[in-house]
């Protein structure tokens, strides 16, 4: 059983300030206070609006009183101003006079707006696209704690982008923000120790941290995790826990991997009662979304009437659409079907050579053989 690994997800931007509201009976000493300059009030004045605690929610509110803090030179007004204008509450979005904003509270050393910095100088939001800037950023947000730049920290490592290409340190990086609860970080940290990039290989901690990140909700962890229970790898081997989670992997986000495991499972009555029906279904929803294996498993279903009617037109479809995604199995089936005038193909030799050989250049024995004696 082929499964193949997933891939990874965008950069965290920090929104939300983990500032704490000043704490005061009467509202109209916060309002005199601000109007007096206090930088402070102002800007909880502004959270206060921005969340609707103890007044009724305004952005436009809000917008005034971070912008006044803000002018000031208060970071985390500066912050929360950015965020505005990022998401346009308030006020027009403008991902100019965000990345303004976080550039000026990020210079004073608010790690949530270094890495939103990055993030725009990564994506080129408000600014030119720079990896170097971005890693920069990433950096000097990483070493104050924040989890999200950690992260991204080291997804910069791990693809080389703005620095050089290090499995080493973006296992370092994933460790530090898989420890705090980033549910990609663990992820990823889990895809290292599987593979034994950056780290000694170990089956064992691979599945203890597919498993952090799975029970968060993450679908790629889901349905890795489940490939580790179908293999007996880090943990002892359960059918019944591998279709567990490439159902909640597939439920989550409809991955076309995980559809392919519960064709199987259902195919093989591994961990679910066999069903025909249920793994032609399942096939039918991977193969859909182009998944080759399913794709082939599928033709092989319509060819031989199993778990739906026999439909030789549709399995040609099949192997041609797997054949065309390289499945050499599915290349030599074509091959014969051109070279004897099967399931809706006329006989055609040139064709038949022509699968014959691209199966035989995938390294299907059969159709090296079949060549040798058409040649």
């Amino acid at each position: 059983m082929n499964f193949k690994k997933s891939q990874f997800l965008p950069f965290f931007f920090s929104i939300v300030s983990s500032v704490s509201f000043a704490q005061s009976s009467h509202f109209n000493d916060l309002l005199d206070a601000a109007a007096q300059g206090n930088a402070d009030v102002q800007y909880n004045l502004g959270e206060m609006y921005d969340k609707g605690q103890g007044v009724a929610q305004s952005y436009e509110k809000a917008f005034e009183f971070f912008s006044t803090s803000a002018a000031q030179g208060n970071a985390n007004a500066q912050f929360s101003l950015a965020g505005m204008y990022l998401n346009g509450d308030g006020v027009t979005q403008s991902y100019e006079k965000a990345f303004e904003w976080f550039s000026k509270s990020a210079v004073q050393g608010n790690a949530k707006a270094q890495n939103n910095l990055a993030a725009m100088y990564y994506d080129g939001l408000g600014v030119t696209q720079s990896d170097e800037k971005a890693f920069e950023w990433f950096s000097k947000s990483a070493v104050q704690g924040n989890v999200n730049a950690q992260y991204s920290l080291a997804m910069m490592y791990y693809d080389g982008r703005g620095v050089a290409q290090s499995d080493v340190k973006a296992f370092e990086w994933f460790s530090k923000s898989a420890a705090q609860g980033n549910v990609m970080a663990q992820y990823y940290l889990a895809i290292l120790y599987d593979s034994g990039q950056g780290v000694a290989q170990s089956d064992d901690k691979a599945f203890e941290w597919f498993s952090k990140s799975a029970a968060q909700g993450n679908a790629l962890a889901q349905y890795d995790l489940a490939v580790m229970y179908y293999d007996g790898r880090g943990v002892a081997q359960s059918d019944v826990k591998a279709f567990e989670w490439f159902s909640k992997s597939e439920a989550k986000r409809g991955m076309a991997a995980a559809q392919y495991g519960l064709g199987i499972m259902y195919d093989k009555g591994r961990g679910v009662a066999q069903s025909d029906v249920k793994a032609f279904e399942w096939y039918s929803k991977s193969a859909a979304q182009g998944h080759v294996d399913a794709q082939y498993n599928l033709a092989v279903m319509y060819e031989t009437g199993k778990g739906t009617s026999k439909n030789t037109i549709l399995a040609n479809e099949w192997y041609l659409k797997a054949a065309d995604n390289g499945d050499a199995m599915a290349q030599f089936n074509i091959g014969n079907n051109y070279l004897y005038g099967r399931n809706g193909l006329p006989k055609n030799r040139t064709q038949a050579l022509k699968w014959f050989k691209k199966a035989a250049d995938n390294g299907n024995v059969q159709a090296k053989l079949v060549l040798a004696g058409l040649q």
